[in-house]
């Protein structure tokens, strides 16, 4: 995916830009991407050679190149990947809901990944707006 996927997604609506100054990797993207994203784009497994776990390696991107653009997080694959608009849902979900459990009828069990382990739930918009803003703001 690349910037023309990227100027298509603008006809869908983002989540809001928050409204947090002064957002960092260190303090507040990357507990985000740690409890989400480095089972997969970490210091171990790189999918898609795209790792998380630094500031260098965000700007960095992946092997089709940047996946943000600093001052501009309505463009690059990583907002529009996390929103589900991209090629790839990040983090990946089942497009079905997961059965109820019978142990917990109101309680859907997690989803499971290939490896046996729950899936990460897919971001909150308040999250999405979190790293809009550190984009937004410089991607410092």
């Amino acid at each position: 995916m690349g910037i023309a996927s990227s100027v298509f997604a603008l006809d869908y609506k983002l989540p809001p830009v928050s409204s947090q100054q002064n957002v960092t990797y260190a303090t507040h993207i990357r507990p985000i991407f740690e409890r989400n994203c480095f089972k997969c784009h970490g210091e171990d497994t790189q999918k898609r050679h795209l790792r998380l776990d630094s500031l260098e390696s965000v700007l960095k991107g992946c092997e089709d190149g940047p996946v943000i653009f600093p001052g501009k997080s309505d463009q690059g694959d990583l907002v529009l990947e996390v929103t589900g608009m991209g090629d790839h849902d990040m983090p990946p979900w089942p497009s079905a809901p997961p059965l109820l459990s019978r142990e917990h009828p109101a309680i859907p069990p997690p989803a499971i990944g290939d490896d046996g382990l729950p899936l990460p739930k897919p971001l909150t918009a308040e999250q999405i707006g979190l790293i809009r803003a550190w984009i937004d703001q410089g991607a410092k």
